[in-house]
Protein backbone atom coordinates (compact mmCIF):
# COMPACT_ATOMS: atom_id res chain seq x y z
CA UNK A 1 0.00 0.00 0.00
CA UNK A 2 3.02 2.77 1.06
CA UNK A 3 4.44 2.13 -2.69
CA UNK A 4 1.13 2.53 -4.44
CA UNK A 5 0.57 6.06 -2.34
CA UNK A 6 4.18 7.33 -3.55
CA UNK A 7 3.53 6.21 -6.76
CA UNK A 8 0.36 8.64 -6.74
CA UNK A 9 2.20 10.94 -4.67
CA UNK A 10 5.17 11.50 -7.71
CA UNK A 11 2.81 11.38 -10.67
CA UNK A 12 0.73 14.21 -8.78
CA UNK A 13 3.99 16.23 -8.72
CA UNK A 14 4.80 15.95 -12.27
CA UNK A 15 1.11 16.74 -13.35
CA UNK A 16 1.45 19.53 -11.13
CA UNK A 17 4.89 20.74 -12.70
CA UNK A 18 3.57 19.94 -16.45
CA UNK A 19 0.69 22.62 -15.91
CA UNK A 20 3.02 25.06 -14.16
CA UNK A 21 4.51 25.12 -17.42
CA UNK A 22 1.39 26.82 -18.55
CA UNK A 23 2.71 30.42 -16.57
CA UNK A 24 5.03 30.43 -19.21
CA UNK A 25 3.35 29.29 -22.16
CA UNK A 26 0.62 31.18 -21.71
CA UNK A 27 2.48 34.21 -23.68
CA UNK A 28 3.01 31.93 -26.77
CA UNK A 29 -0.76 30.88 -26.83
CA UNK A 30 0.18 27.68 -25.66
CA UNK A 31 -1.69 26.22 -22.52
CA UNK A 32 -2.72 22.29 -21.46
CA UNK A 33 -5.08 21.03 -19.18
CA UNK A 34 -5.38 18.26 -16.80
CA UNK A 35 -6.10 16.05 -19.38
CA UNK A 36 -3.71 17.35 -21.50
CA UNK A 37 -1.05 16.94 -19.28
CA UNK A 38 -2.11 13.71 -18.57
CA UNK A 39 -2.20 12.36 -21.84
CA UNK A 40 1.77 13.97 -22.24
CA UNK A 41 2.23 11.99 -19.05
CA UNK A 42 0.81 8.57 -20.23
CA UNK A 43 2.87 8.82 -23.34
CA UNK A 44 6.06 9.15 -21.21
CA UNK A 45 5.44 6.44 -19.59
CA UNK A 46 5.08 4.43 -22.57
CA UNK A 47 7.88 6.46 -23.95
CA UNK A 48 10.09 5.57 -21.64
CA UNK A 49 9.33 1.61 -21.35
CA UNK A 50 9.55 1.34 -25.15
CA UNK A 51 13.10 2.72 -24.79
CA UNK A 52 13.76 0.55 -21.80
CA UNK A 53 14.57 3.85 -20.08
CA UNK A 54 14.20 5.00 -16.51
CA UNK A 55 14.33 8.92 -15.50
CA UNK A 56 14.82 9.78 -11.97
CA UNK A 57 13.92 13.11 -10.41
CA UNK A 58 12.53 15.56 -12.74
CA UNK A 59 10.67 14.52 -15.79
CA UNK A 60 12.15 16.26 -19.17
CA UNK A 61 8.53 16.83 -20.44
CA UNK A 62 9.07 20.24 -18.20
CA UNK A 63 12.27 21.11 -19.76
CA UNK A 64 10.88 20.22 -23.67
CA UNK A 65 8.21 22.37 -23.42
CA UNK A 66 10.08 25.49 -21.86
CA UNK A 67 12.62 24.97 -24.82
CA UNK A 68 10.18 24.36 -27.24
CA UNK A 69 7.27 26.88 -26.40
CA UNK A 70 8.44 29.67 -27.95
CA UNK A 71 8.41 28.06 -31.70
CA UNK A 72 7.51 29.85 -34.69
CA UNK A 73 6.31 26.06 -35.32
CA UNK A 74 4.08 25.29 -32.38
CA UNK A 75 0.83 26.38 -31.95
CA UNK A 76 -2.00 25.33 -29.51
CA UNK A 77 -3.69 23.07 -32.63
CA UNK A 78 -0.52 20.77 -32.53
CA UNK A 79 0.79 21.27 -28.86
CA UNK A 80 0.25 18.72 -27.04
CA UNK A 81 1.15 16.15 -30.86
CA UNK A 82 3.92 18.28 -30.92
CA UNK A 83 5.07 17.82 -26.91
CA UNK A 84 4.40 13.62 -27.03
CA UNK A 85 6.52 13.37 -30.47
CA UNK A 86 9.49 15.16 -29.36
CA UNK A 87 9.87 13.56 -25.98
CA UNK A 88 9.41 10.26 -27.97
CA UNK A 89 12.63 11.79 -30.00
CA UNK A 90 14.26 12.23 -27.10
CA UNK A 91 14.33 9.62 -25.63
CA UNK A 92 15.26 7.52 -28.51
CA UNK A 93 17.93 9.62 -29.40
CA UNK A 94 19.47 9.59 -25.37
CA UNK A 95 19.73 5.69 -26.39
CA UNK A 96 21.20 6.13 -30.01
CA UNK A 97 23.60 8.58 -28.87
CA UNK A 98 24.43 6.26 -25.63
CA UNK A 99 23.64 8.85 -23.31
CA UNK A 100 27.52 10.88 -24.00
CA UNK A 101 25.27 14.09 -24.76
CA UNK A 102 23.40 15.66 -21.95
CA UNK A 103 19.99 16.42 -22.21
CA UNK A 104 20.36 20.27 -22.54
CA UNK A 105 22.81 19.27 -25.15
CA UNK A 106 20.19 17.43 -26.94
CA UNK A 107 17.08 19.65 -26.36
CA UNK A 108 19.29 22.73 -27.84
CA UNK A 109 20.32 20.64 -30.93
CA UNK A 110 16.76 19.07 -31.44
CA UNK A 111 15.09 22.57 -30.99
CA UNK A 112 18.02 24.71 -33.38
CA UNK A 113 16.93 21.78 -36.45
CA UNK A 114 13.74 22.23 -35.47
CA UNK A 115 13.62 26.12 -36.26
CA UNK A 116 16.01 26.34 -38.69
CA UNK A 117 16.80 23.39 -40.71
CA UNK A 118 13.37 21.10 -40.69
CA UNK A 119 10.72 24.70 -40.14
CA UNK A 120 8.87 22.63 -37.87
CA UNK A 121 8.73 19.28 -39.86
CA UNK A 122 8.85 16.62 -36.81
CA UNK A 123 9.73 13.74 -39.35
CA UNK A 124 12.88 15.29 -41.12
CA UNK A 125 13.92 16.04 -37.03
CA UNK A 126 14.11 12.40 -36.36
CA UNK A 127 14.91 10.84 -39.95
CA UNK A 128 17.76 13.41 -41.12
CA UNK A 129 18.89 15.79 -38.56
CA UNK A 130 18.85 13.76 -35.47
CA UNK A 131 20.04 10.39 -37.25
CA UNK A 132 22.95 12.26 -38.91
CA UNK A 133 23.89 13.55 -35.12
CA UNK A 134 23.37 10.65 -33.28
CA UNK A 135 25.70 8.70 -35.91
CA UNK A 136 28.51 11.30 -35.38
CA UNK A 137 27.95 11.04 -31.67
CA UNK A 138 28.76 7.28 -31.87
CA UNK A 139 31.55 7.64 -33.85
CA UNK A 140 33.10 9.27 -31.19
CA UNK A 141 32.35 13.19 -32.08
CA UNK A 142 32.22 15.68 -29.36
CA UNK A 143 32.17 19.18 -30.56
CA UNK A 144 28.66 19.66 -28.61
CA UNK A 145 30.25 19.88 -25.50
CA UNK A 146 31.78 23.17 -26.40
CA UNK A 147 28.59 24.70 -28.35
CA UNK A 148 26.68 22.80 -25.35
CA UNK A 149 24.59 21.74 -28.69
CA UNK A 150 24.35 24.70 -30.96
CA UNK A 151 25.55 25.21 -34.09
CA UNK A 152 26.51 21.58 -34.86
CA UNK A 153 23.93 20.31 -37.90
CA UNK A 154 26.14 22.26 -40.49
CA UNK A 155 28.99 20.00 -39.99
CA UNK A 156 27.17 16.99 -41.06
CA UNK A 157 24.19 18.47 -43.24
CA UNK A 158 24.74 16.62 -46.55
CA UNK A 159 21.97 18.78 -48.39
CA UNK A 160 22.58 21.88 -50.03
CA UNK A 161 20.62 24.91 -48.28
CA UNK A 162 19.01 27.96 -50.40
CA UNK A 163 21.75 31.10 -49.52
CA UNK A 164 20.84 34.23 -51.22
CA UNK A 165 23.41 33.65 -53.70
CA UNK A 166 22.37 30.72 -55.22
CA UNK A 167 18.80 32.12 -55.12
CA UNK A 168 19.76 35.26 -57.71
CA UNK A 169 22.07 33.12 -59.42
CA UNK A 170 18.44 30.19 -60.24
CA UNK A 171 16.32 33.46 -60.60
CA UNK A 172 18.46 34.43 -63.06
CA UNK A 173 18.72 31.27 -64.89
CA UNK A 174 15.19 31.20 -64.97
CA UNK A 175 14.47 34.36 -66.22
CA UNK A 176 17.19 33.46 -69.48
CA UNK A 177 15.55 30.83 -70.62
Amino acid sequence: MDKNWMVLLQQQNQLSKVIETNQTTERFGLTLTEQDAKLILEERRHSLSEQKRIEFGESIITKIIYEFCDSDYIDQNNYIETIIRLQEMFYLYKNEMQDEITDDEVLHFMKEQFENICFGDLDYLESTCLANFAQAVRAGYDGYKRSDGYGEYSKFDDIKRWDYELYIETLKELCWR
